[in-house]
């Protein structure tokens, strides 16, 4: 079992930064692939980013390729998401999640675990 606790979400401007953490609790972080979704109202829930279990190879949603980057810390069993450049259509409730056996890092489906999410909001 993996327990994932969000944080960093808030109301920011268009133009502005922001970091999301995400804190898994036990033992065996570093045998996850770690990925962030989003969901905005009335929406399916997006793909954002994956990074393997090792950090050596993120991928990122047509959406927010070049504007986010995804990292992780295995030693604080941490993912990151630094998303710059924000925009009004970033808004969402962003969530975490693991993964374990799947090869395919953007499908919600594919992920065992998932945090409650943290709100992002972007304001024009």
């Amino acid at each position: 079992q993996v327990q994932l606790v969000e944080s960093g979400g808030g109301l920011v401007q268009a133009g502005d930064s922001l970091r999301l953490s995400c804190v898994a609790s036990g033992r065996t972080f570093s045998r996850y692939d770690m990925g962030w979704f989003r969901q905005a109202p009335g929406k399916e829930r997006e793909f954002v980013a994956a990074i393997t279990r090792r950090g050596g190879g993120t991928y990122y949603g047509d959406s927010v390729k070049g504007r986010c980057t995804i990292s992780r810390d295995n030693a604080k069993n941490t993912v990151y998401l630094q998303m710059n450049s924000l925009k009004t259509e970033d808004t969402a409730v962003y969530y975490c999640a693991a993964k374990s056996n799947s090869n395919y890092y953007n499908l919600a489906k594919e992920y065992d675990y998932w945090g409650q999410g943290t709100q992002v909001t972007v304001s024009s």
